[in-house]
């Protein structure tokens, strides 16, 4: 049996799937600061039985958790002669340009921390000066006098050559074998030495939080004999063993989301549907991402606390390309000094939750405004709900201060939630030159099923997908996935001049790289297969595009066809292009998957059942336009394969609701997902 679990910040989820490919699932509350325990706590609700366990996935926010709520270690940073306050200086570029009184991000690593070492390469990675070993033990000497818990080494084009880097981290080991130690070359093989060091820095300042994390899971999965085949889901949208997780744990930044994201594309592919917008709102935020022509797109231009009033803080390592914002389930729904109506970032967690929770919460949320117009049963909650007090946390709250009922003032919250969810969906469609009527949205989480039919209409999409079980949908997506390790070099050649024997050994030495690791982790060569991208750009220009280019040698035709594919999806991505520049590579990507077996999906059973016979009730819904009006309830387990519904109804199951609005047809597939047809006309 396999089993994935994912933790967010309201629920940890939980998906399994036996020998014969039937699946379940479960949820239960997440359990900070002790996460783990919110593992086991939701193995055992599934009532699976521990000893069949043979492979255990896992997708974990204890890193962005870390970072953001700056509950990691003191560090420690190594760095080069001269380049100590390449942290502080940063990027010149300023998000938020009017703003005289602009603070710049203030360093993860203090000024004091930050110890030169007389070290140098130049910039095609030949040694200047070489290493003074002794500068190394005169700074952890200052180190542990200072307390500090890890440290961090990045040396000036240690991304071409990491000899000194390397050095330097044998020395701290050997004479401090206590400290946790992160080199940027184990981490990043990019350029831009501001991202690469924050990158490290991170790794180090997340890194003693992550190993007890992990540790301590791998404790208590050891004590119910869950012993091997364990991994944890990584930011580029593969798995890979609880040992890497611990050298690298920047890694798993967005380590649960990802899981959403891959498992849309696999999706997308069991339907024949390759142009997908995944969409996920949870408790605490909703997250979106683009797949085109089924390619989950991954990025190392990651940046956390990003906005558009800070710079916020780059990770030079993949990650499929995620935008995020505060709006979930739990997103209280606020007024500010203006008198305007928000909604988020701020949310009332699992803990005391929404009002509807009846466990201390008194500012209304997302929730709370979807229990009170109808699109949610009370009967679904895991508490008693008292919608007096729902109610009069909207009259109080929101409906008071604008003279409006409180049916309104729950509308406008649900409307507010919806237009930062709207702007996030055209951030990573319309503004990157893709036609949203070109694509389908894929909604899932505990909210996207119930905010994705009026969404995909306001943005243009004619078609929405509900996928089974849609809650755990991320948790699903880790079944699916592969192990999966990314290699990226920076590798400035023109391409119109490119030696074709030197580029086909870099790729060949890239290959080789990922072989010994994939051995290390017991797949055999002949499970591992490569997908190769670009990074290409016009000569003198600052931004490139990744281009997917040939698995095979390279040729004068395979520069050919590199060349227009480039022309062409810089004229996509930019609007232009320039067919008669010279064109040259930044970085060389190959993606190396370890394939392990997928469990089968199986249809649903022929039914003679009818749509009445999975209608529960009707009862009042609040709608814009019509008011409250009576709307027909449907129990999702119910409905068979080929069973049509038209709106406004609601389809229900124990941890999501279906809304379907005016206009609107659901149809069911012989998969069992719900598919919308949100009435948008090309």
């Amino acid at each position: 049996m396999r089993v994935a679990t994912d933790i967010g910040g309201t629920f940890t989820d939980l998906v399994y799937v036996d020998d014969q490919g039937t699946f379940g699932y479960a949820k239960s509350h997440t359990t900070p600061p002790n996460f783990e325990d919110g593992v086991i706590n939701v193995i055992r609700k599934s009532s699976i039985d521990f000893d069949e366990i043979d492979m255990f996935i896992h997708g974990s926010t204890v890193v962005i958790n870390a970072l953001t709520e700056r509950k990691g270690v003191k560090v420690g940073l190594l760095t080069t002669k001269g380049t100590r306050d390449v942290l502080e200086i940063a990027r010149g570029n300023r998000p938020d340009l009017y703003n005289f009184k602009y603070q710049k991000p203030e360093p993860f690593v203090e000024r004091h921390l930050r110890i030169e070492v007389e070290e140098r390469l130049d910039y095609k990675g030949n040694v200047v000066t070489s290493l003074n070993e002794a500068d190394i033990a005169k700074a952890i000497e200052y180190f542990k006098e200072e307390k500090v818990e890890a440290i961090a080494i990045c040396f000036l084009h240690s991304y071409l050559n990491p000899t000194h880097e390397a050095r330097a981290a044998e020395i701290v080991k050997g004479l401090w074998p206590e400290v946790s130690v992160s080199a940027s070359y184990e981490i990043t093989k990019e350029w831009r030495e501001y991202e690469r060091t924050n990158t490290t820095v991170l790794n180090s300042y997340v890194k003693p939080t992550a190993n007890a994390y992990i540790n301590n899971l791998s404790n208590k999965l050891s004590d119910f004999n869950i012993k091997e085949n364990r991994y944890i889901m990584q930011s580029n949208g593969g798995v890979t063993t609880f040992d890497n997780a611990k050298n690298i744990p920047i890694n798993m930044v967005e380590s649960g989301p990802v899981a959403g994201i891959f498992g849309a594309a696999i999706l997308g592919d069991m339907i024949g549907e390759e142009n997908i917008i995944a969409f996920d709102i949870g408790g605490t935020t909703a997250k979106c991402s683009l797949i085109s022509k089924g390619e989950v797109k991954v990025t190392t231009d990651y940046y956390i606390e990003k906005s558009e009033k800070k710079a916020g803080y780059p990770i030079k390592v993949p990650v499929v390309d995620i935008v995020e914002i505060g709006n979930g389930g739990g997103s209280i729904a606020w007024i500010d000094e203006l008198g305007s109506l928000k909604v988020g970032p701020q949310s009332a967690g699992s803990s005391p939750g929404p009002v509807a929770y009846g466990q201390g919460g008194k500012l209304p949320t997302t929730t709370d405004a979807n229990l009170f117009v109808g699109r949610l049963s009370s009967k679904n909650f895991d508490y008693e709900v008292n919608l007096d007090e729902v109610r009069y946390a909207i009259e109080e709250n929101v409906a008071g201060h604008f003279n409006v009922t409180p049916e309104e003032g729950a509308l406008g919250i649900i409307d507010i939630a919806n237009s930062n969810m709207l702007n996030a969906l055209k951030l990573i469609s319309v503004r990157k030159g893709y036609d949203p009527q070109d694509f389908t949205l894929v909604a899932f989480g505990g909210g996207g099923p119930m905010h994705a039919a009026e969404l995909a209409r306001d943005l243009g999409v004619r078609k929405v997908i509900i996928p089974a079980s849609p809650s755990v949908f991320s948790a699903w997506g880790m079944l699916m996935t592969d192990l999966r390790h990314d290699y990226i070099q920076t590798y400035i050649k023109l391409l119109n001049t490119l030696d074709l024997v030197e580029m086909n050994a870099k790729w060949a030495d890239l290959e080789q790289h990922a072989y010994e690791q994939f051995k290390k982790e017991q797949v055999d060569e002949d499970r591992v297969l490569f997908s190769r991208f670009a990074d290409l750009r016009y000569v003198g220009q600052e931004h490139t595009v990744k281009v997917p280019v040939p698995t095979s040698l390279w040729d004068e035709e395979s520069i050919a066809d590199i060349l227009t594919q480039f022309h062409t999806m810089h004229e996509q991505i930019y609007s232009f292009n320039l067919p008669k520049s010279a064109v040259e590579i930044v970085n060389v990507h190959l993606i190396s998957f370890g394939k392990v077996e997928k469990p089968i999906i199986s249809k649903l059973e022929a039914s003679d059942a009818s749509v009445s016979d999975a209608k529960i009730e009707e009862r009042d819904v609040f709608f814009h336009n019509i008011g409250w009006h009576q709307t027909p309830i449907y129990d999702r387990a119910k409905l068979t394969s080929g069973l049509e519904i038209t709106g406004p109804a609601i389809v229900e199951e124990q941890s999501a609701s279906t809304v379907i609005m005016e206009n609107q047809k659901l149809l069911v597939d012989v998969y069992g997902n719900l598919i919308i047809e949100t009435g948008v006309k090309s």
